[in-house]
């Protein structure tokens, strides 16, 4: 199964019709929210709070003069609502996330719509039908027919996107250029080297656009949006710096996905089998002098679309013991010294072999004893 995401062509009704649907959503979780907490001391299943709910809103405050403007939206959008809170909830019982908090408008506008009678089918080309919604033109066109029955559409910036899951399955390639074990040394100055010599570092354009949008958020530094409490109104130069300022997010975490993606597909296509180190990210970023370049790297992400791409790729990805000392152990003669953070070139104390700091690490996961190796387990895909 897996899961296309796509850029909708809107004019401005569009536009506004899918704003009040994702208001209409945002509105039932909340409520959704605030019933629930009302009768949490009842003794009555979970489920069975949620569907009492829901028939609440369905049979009575739907039916209320102050909420008719519902009944002119799609009933699909708060039915979905209803399941994203008990799902929310279904974490937070399992220990997996705090309890559910409302929504705002700052928290991002989406919502979901699925069809009651079965999976759509989607032709091939620049137009989408959306159940209940309607047909919508596409950015990018779809290159070829597929079924789907449930559609997520979520704004980024001044952008709206379409996700759909589509049941397919990929035949993994038969052959990889390089079969023996590859160990990858993520770093700050290079982004990842490789045991074989090849070295990934980030896009300067990332960087820029980092620099320009510190630039300009200096100059803009004591601009409000307005203050509700002080009834202040937001200026209309407050509204137009950030929206822009949105957009140049929305850019930066584009290019860093762009990359991040590519970056990993090549390496799955390329390597059959692949060792990564098992990092502390929130140990490194503790620590203010590394947590910024830590935090735009995305070391994390790099790992978890490593191994979701394992089976797709067949690819076996294992991830070496934390406390292995790749960067103090000599590739040449396993001598084991005193490495700090600023020296970038190893020179052995023992044999005198001389190597890139980075590249003498990433030999060492390649080579490491099977003691110090785990096989790393997918957490959650991109279509869960």
């Amino acid at each position: 199964m897996y899961a296309i995401k796509l850029e909708l062509k809107l004019n401005n009704c569009e536009r506004t019709l899918m704003a009040k649907h994702a208001g209409y959503a945002r509105f039932c979780y909340n409520l959704a929210r605030t019933l629930y907490l009302g009768v949490m001391d009842v003794k009555v299943s979970r489920t069975r709070k949620i569907a009492e709910i829901k028939k609440t809103f369905t049979n009575f405050i739907k039916k209320q003069p102050e909420y008719q403007w519902t009944n002119k939206l799609s009933s699909r959008v708060y039915q979905n609502a209803f399941i994203a809170f008990n799902n929310a909830l279904e974490r937070f019982f399992k220990g997996l996330s705090g309890f559910p908090n409302f929504k705002s408008k700052k928290s991002g506008a989406s919502f979901t719509v699925d069809s009651s009678n079965g999976a759509v089918f989607l032709m091939a080309g620049h137009l989408l039908k959306i159940p209940t919604l309607g047909t919508f033109r596409l950015k990018e066109a779809i290159g070829y027919n597929c079924c789907s029955q449930t559609f997520t559409i979520s704004k980024t910036a001044d952008k709206w996107y379409v996700s759909f899951t589509v049941k397919a399955e990929k035949i993994p390639p038969l052959y990889h250029e390089v079969a023996e074990p590859t160990g990858i040394d993520l770093g700050v100055s290079t982004f990842a080297t490789l045991s074989d010599g090849t070295v990934y570092k980030l896009p300067v354009s990332l960087k820029s656009a980092k620099i320009k949008l510190g630039k300009l958020q200096y100059r803009h530094r004591k601009k409000q949006l307005g203050n509700r409490q002080l009834a202040i109104k937001a200026s209309k130069n407050a509204q137009k710096f950030y929206r822009y300022q949105r957009r140049q997010h929305a850019k930066m975490a584009s290019r860093r996905r762009d990359f991040l993606q590519k970056t990993t597909t090549e390496i799955s296509k390329k390597y059959a089998h692949i060792r990564i180190e098992d990092l502390n990210i929130s140990g490194m970023v503790a620590n203010h002098k590394l947590a910024q370049a830590v935090s735009d790297s995305g070391f994390y992400e790099f790992r978890r679309e490593l191994t979701y791409k394992s089976p797709i790729y067949a690819t076996v990805v294992e991830v070496v013991d934390r406390w292995f000392p790749s960067s103090k152990t000599c590739s040449n003669c396993g001598n084991i010294q005193a490495m700090p953070l600023k020296e970038r070139v190893f020179v052995c104390e023992g044999c005198g072999n001389t190597c890139n700091r980075d590249l003498n690490a990433a030999i060492n996961l390649a080579s490491v004893s099977i003691d110090f190796v785990r096989m790393a387990s997918p957490e959650l895909t991109p279509v869960e």
